[in-house]
């Protein structure tokens, strides 16, 4: 099967098949016979994630833990369609997020607003809720035992309030959800990949971003799991990466932060940083496919600079 990577350590890489292929990434770990899922994809990622325990002869009662990083619905979406398969199986996730996929209907609301009904539909369907007596929510620090396997829960806000990172120690790996920023296999350059910070709205925080980063790097990680995308070994140059562009998109977004035409300037800026970047890391891409590759990011990022903008201006 295509969509499946078999990383080292029992851990296979799951295409999701969102938006386009090598976009969106869940996780399968296999350790003693018990499995656990990091990340769902929304509710058309299901089949591909029973395939991926079928493609390593494990059955769905051998399913421990369901983690999502967080509840954004790339993430999380089909969280409460993929428990149904499950039957042993906890749903793992942040206690600020957990009331969302028990009740998913503020969650589906809010993915409405920000992407329209049309593309909310077809994108993610509608969300299952998660029955609350399978659902275990952590606390920084929490570890759980898979199949004698140790995975450390880390609270990482910066992205969302309601963000965990999961540390493997059998992989020395952190499975980051969008704490690491995002690697698209589509941007790799002569030189390594490309990395760029995710701002989406709407609880976008720089300070807490860059602290999060910090606290990944201070257990010397060799492998980042991200879910956009995959895993990658080159850890000290896409945090450089992260740390250089996250300081310049709050210039940016400062910069701007009076004008009436905030949002499409911010859009500008954005492009234009990314590009920048992209070409000073080796990249070779023509404009219009390396475009057509971050349109999406560079809108939600506008968006969530924004939103930032607002709250700093409503606190000042």
């Amino acid at each position: 099967m295509d969509f499946l990577e078999h990383w080292d350590e029992g851990i296979t890489v799951i295409d999701t098949g969102f938006v386009r292929a090598r976009f969106d990434a869940a996780y399968l770990i296999v350790e003693n016979g018990r499995a656990a899922f990091v990340d769902t994809g929304p509710n058309s990622a299901v089949p591909r994630l029973l395939a991926a325990l079928q493609a390593r002869q494990m059955a769905p009662e051998q399913v421990d833990w369901l983690i999502v990083t967080h509840v954004h619905l790339d993430h999380a979406g089909g969280a409460g369609l993929l428990l149904q398969h499950l039957p042993n199986a906890k749903l793992v996730v942040h206690p600020r997020g957990a009331r969302h996929l028990v009740d998913p209907r503020q969650l589906m609301a809010g993915v409405r607003a920000v992407y329209g009904p049309e593309v909310a539909e077809r994108d993610y369907g509608e969300l299952q809720p998660v029955p609350p007596q399978r659902v275990l929510e952590t606390h920084d620090g929490m570890v759980l035992a898979l199949g004698g396997r140790a995975l450390l829960v880390a609270d990482t806000p910066g992205h969302a309030r309601h963000h965990h990172c999961i540390w493997d120690e059998a992989s020395r790996g952190w499975f980051t959800g969008d704490t690491f920023g995002i690697a698209y296999p589509d941007l790799r350059t002569s030189t390594g990949g490309y990395a760029f910070p995710t701002t989406t709205p709407v609880q976008f925080e720089p300070e807490a971003l860059l602290d999060s980063i910090d606290r990944l790097l201070a257990r010397d990680p060799q492998v980042m799991f991200l879910t956009h995308f995959g895993a990658t070994r080159e850890v000290a140059q896409h945090a450089a990466m992260l740390r250089r562009q996250l300081d310049a998109m709050v210039r940016l977004a400062r910069s701007v932060a009076e004008l009436p035409d905030r949002h499409a300037r911010l859009r500008a800026a954005l492009a234009a940083l990314y590009g920048a970047e992209y070409r000073r890391a080796g990249g070779v891409l023509d404009d219009e496919r390396l475009q057509e590759l971050l349109e999406g990011d560079v809108e939600l990022n506008a968006q969530g600079l924004g939103v930032w903008l607002d709250k700093q201006a409503a606190a000042a």
